[in-house]
C-alpha cells in the first residue's frame, strides 16, 4: 500500500476529476479498504478540503466548493500540464497574470518537475479553435522539449495520417531530425524540425510521434527560413514557402454589407462599396478552395480576379451541378 501522503494526493486528484464518487468505486481505484478511505477523507477535511459524504448503500463522496481556498495539491502530470497551459496563455489578455502564476507555481515545484518545465520552450502560433483535438502525451512533449533545448538529434516513429493506406508489410523507418521548435496551433502540438533524411524542414504532429531513445549527437542549429517560427508554420499550413501570404489570392464583390462579412472574413480584407455591397480579398491554399471560401458567405458573388479564380468557380459550379442532379436509376 502506498504511503498516506501519496494516497491522499491520489484521492484528492480523483475527487477533483469527477463530481460524485461511489465509496466502493473510489476504494477500488485506490486499492484500499472502505475503512481506510473514510480515514483518508477525514484527513483531507482536516487539511481544509470540504469533502461531502452521502449516506446509504450507494453513498459516496464529493469535493464541495466553499468560499475559502484550501491548499492546492497536484500530482506530477497535473503540475506539468498546468505549467504548460500557463506558459502558452496568449491572445486572451492574461499574459502577465499567467507569467506570475507560473513563477509562483515553479517556486513550490520539486526539482525534478521544475527542470522538466524549464526544458520546455513553446511557441503559440495562434489561438486554439473550438472543438475536440487529439491529445499529445505529456511525456512525449517533455521528450521533444528536452531535445529542442539540448540541441540533440531526435529519432522517432511518426504514425501516418491514414493508417489504412499503409501496406501491412511496410514498416516505415524512424525519422531522424534536428528539432528546433515546439509549437501549438489550433489546439494541437507540432514539432518544427530539419529532416536529416529528406534534407528539408518539416512540421510533425506531436500526437503522432513516438520518440526513440537514446537521442543522437548534438548539432549546430540551422537558421529557420524567415527566422520567424510563427510565420514559417503559418506559411506551411497555407501551402506556401513559409511566408504569411497564401499561395492563391483573389478578389470578389459580395452582395452583402461589409458589417456582415467582416466578422467571418478571418484574415481577409473587406472594403465597403455601399450599404449592401463590399469587396473581399481572400487567400487560400488552392484556387478551388478559394472559390469555395467565397461561396460560404451565402450571397451573390461577382469575381474581380484573377482569371484563375474565375476558372475555379466554373469547375466548382460544374461539380455542384453534378452533385445536385437526380441520380441515374440502376
Amino acid at each position: 500500500m502506498r504511503k498516506t501522503s501519496a494516497r491522499l494526493l491520489s484521492l484528492l486528484s480523483l475527487l477533483q476529476a469527477r463530481r460524485d464518487w461511489p465509496g466502493r468505486v473510489l476504494a477500488e481505484r485506490l486499492d484500499i479498504s472502505p475503512r481506510t478511505l473514510r480515514r483518508d477523507v477525514d484527513r483531507l477535511r482536516e487539511l481544509g478540503y470540504p469533502v461531502l459524504a452521502a449516506k446509504g448503500p450507494d453513498g459516496g463522496y464529493r469535493l464541495d466548493a466553499k468560499t475559502r481556498l484550501p491548499p492546492l495539491l497536484f500530482d506530477d502530470e497535473q503540475a506539468v500540464a498546468l505549467a504548460v497551459a500557463l506558459r502558452t496563455a496568449t491572445g486572451a489578455g492574461i499574459e502577465d497574470g499567467a507569467a506570475r502564476a507560473l513563477a509562483t507555481l515553479r517556486q513550490v515545484m520539486p526539482g525534478r518537475l521544475s527542470h522538466r518545465i524549464d526544458a520546455l520552450h513553446v511557441t503559440s502560433v495562434e489561438r486554439s479553435a473550438p472543438g475536440p483535438r487529439p491529445q499529445a502525451d505529456t511525456g512525449v512533449l517533455m521528450a521533444l522539449g528536452a531535445a529542442v533545448r539540448a540541441g540533440e538529434v531526435l529519432r522517432f516513429d511518426h504514425a501516418p495520417a491514414h493508417p489504412a493506406s499503409t501496406a501491412a508489410d511496410a514498416v516505415p523507418s524512424p525519422r531522424r531530425v534536428e528539432p528546433h521548435h515546439l509549437v501549438t496551433r489550433g489546439g494541437r502540438w507540432y514539432l518544427v524540425a530539419w529532416d536529416l533524411d529528406r534534407e528539408d524542414w518539416r512540421v510533425f504532429r506531436a500526437d503522432r510521434i513516438t520518440p526513440r531513445t537514446p537521442t543522437g549527437p548534438r548539432f549546430t542549429s540551422r537558421e529557420l527560413p524567415g527566422k520567424d517560427v510563427a510565420a514559417f508554420v503559418t506559411g506551411r499550413f497555407r501551402g506556401s514557402d513559409g511566408s504569411y501570404r497564401w499561395p492563391c489570392r483573389g478578389q470578389a464583390v459580395l452582395h452583402a454589407p461589409a458589417s456582415a462579412v467582416s466578422p467571418h472574413a478571418a484574415d481577409g480584407v473587406v472594403e465597403e462599396l455601399g450599404p449592401d455591397r463590399c469587396r473581399l480579398t481572400l487567400g487560400s491554399w488552392s484556387w478551388p478552395a478559394l472559390a469555395a471560401a467565397f461561396c460560404l458567405f451565402d450571397t451573390d458573388v461577382e469575381v474581380v480576379g484573377p482569371p484563375a479564380l474565375r476558372e475555379a468557380f466554373v469547375r466548382l459550379a460544374d461539380r455542384c451541378a453534378r452533385a445536385a442532379a437526380e441520380p441515374t436509376p440502376p
